[in-house]
């Protein structure tokens, strides 16, 4: 619950930094246009963001007849929440890791890499599909989808400041927006502000799903297991995935070595199997 609190507070943070963006660029009519273009990214995102992630991911469906236990196992725990069994695709990447994507229940996939399948147990890999069908449950995937796009359409806005000083040389202070110096504040802090809320909120989820994941498969310390397991072998053998992506992956896949604190992606590991053991 405080994790679902805090995402809350987080989104509304989000949005209250990109309504302030507007303003700062172009006063009321800037807000407005900065509302338009963030609702038709997000319209693309909800309908688009699976198939992107999927292909991103190099990710590849496979049939019941292809991958039987895969299959099984995940319309098992599937059906112990409460969820209709997504789509099972496989990447096939000796490192080990897994995603989810899909912008509902009803419209969900889940993947594996076969370094994955290879290096884990039985029920590790109960615990990791577990997690994955937990940002399922929670809607993780919307909501991660939002911020992204909410922190690419700031970006965005930034990089029109930007031209616009150029070519425009800028309002006076004294107009709506803030002129000059909104300008400045929307090019350098609006989008390092909205990465650090979207790293944020994707930390935040993490942790929600590590505890759903847990309480799906009944087996935490399995989930904590696997957890110590991916992170040594994305250190030993990091992914080469778009940067972008990162965050929908179970431990980070660009390397062993976490970014600390605000600018990470994912929780510290050693916290997340802190909290999963109860300690």
């Amino acid at each position: 619950m405080t994790s679902m609190i805090k995402t809350g507070v987080l989104m509304a943070g989000m949005t209250g930094l990109f309504m302030v963006a507007g303003q700062l660029m172009g006063g009321q009519s800037g807000m407005m246009l900065a509302l338009m273009m963030a609702l038709g990214m997000n319209f693309f995102s909800y309908w688009f963001s699976d198939k992107l992630a999927l292909k991103m991911g190099g990710a590849q469906e496979v049939s019941e007849q292809q991958s039987p236990e895969l299959h099984k196992m995940v319309a098992s725990l599937a059906a112990r929440a409460g969820l209709p069994k997504p789509r099972v695709y496989v990447v096939r990447k000796a490192t080990p890791n897994a995603f989810a994507t899909g912008r509902n229940p009803n419209h969900s996939a889940v993947a594996v890499t076969t370094g994955l399948m290879k290096i884990l147990s039985r029920d590790e890999l109960e615990g990791v599909i577990a997690h994955e069908l937990g940002h399922i449950k929670n809607r993780d995937i919307l909501i991660s989808t939002i911020a992204a796009t909410m922190a690419g359409a700031i970006s965005y806005m930034a990089t029109m400041a930007q031209w616009a000083m150029i070519f425009g040389g800028g309002r006076s202070d004294d107009d709506e927006g803030g002129g000059m110096i909104g300008s400045l504040i929307m090019m350098f802090v609006a989008p390092m502000a909205a990465m650090l809320i979207q790293f944020a909120i994707s930390r935040s989820r993490e942790y929600q799903a590590d505890a759903t994941g847990a309480a799906i498969c009944g087996q935490p310390r399995s989930l904590a297991s696997a957890l110590q397991r991916l992170e040594s072998g994305n250190r030993q053998l990091p992914m080469d995935v778009n940067p972008a992506t990162a965050q929908m992956y179970i431990v980070n896949p660009l390397s062993g070595k976490q970014l600390a604190g605000l600018f990470s992606t994912h929780p510290p590991m050693q916290e997340r199997i802190k909290r999963l053991l109860g300690k």
